[in-house]
């Protein structure tokens, strides 16, 4: 897909949203979420998506929507980084399948990495284990700050 187009209101991060596909929820307040990826590159990968905003990607979103959103991007390293104690950690956004961007809703990938463990290829592999996914999520947001 190009950079422009429709906005999908079936893609699979709407219908999380909608709550109809299931998601391990790191944190949610008015504008944003945070949720574990199913497909990740490392352990502890984590998706932050805006609620309300049908952007497909970073060209399509407003000042005060993408503010909000950083912001839970923000929140979501920090907490990773208090859980899960990585060495770094890769935060990236794509725009268009040329960039590999797979799902056409806004949202900002938070991979922890370890010194010395590759990562995964982006939307590739195995799907996760839905109760390890859950209590990954439990342990970021143990840390999220106020």
């Amino acid at each position: 897909m190009s950079l422009d187009g429709e906005y999908d209101r079936a893609n699979i991060f709407a219908r999380i949203l909608r709550g109809e596909a299931p998601a391990a929820r790191i944190f949610e307040d008015t504008e944003s979420l945070a949720f574990m990826d199913v497909f990740p590159q490392a352990r502890g990968h984590s998706l932050a998506i805006h609620k309300t905003v049908e952007a497909r990607n970073l060209l399509d979103v407003e000042a005060a929507p993408l503010q909000a959103l950083i912001l839970t991007v923000r929140r979501i390293v920090r907490a990773t980084r208090e859980a899960l104690n990585p060495d770094g950690i890769l935060v990236s956004q794509f725009n268009g399948a040329a960039a590999g961007q797979t799902i056409y809703h806004l949202h900002f990938h938070i991979v922890p990495r370890w010194q010395g463990q590759p990562p995964r290829p982006h939307g590739a592999g195995a799907m996760a284990d839905p109760d390890e996914l859950a209590d990954l999520a439990k342990q970021i947001a143990a840390r999220m700050e106020g």
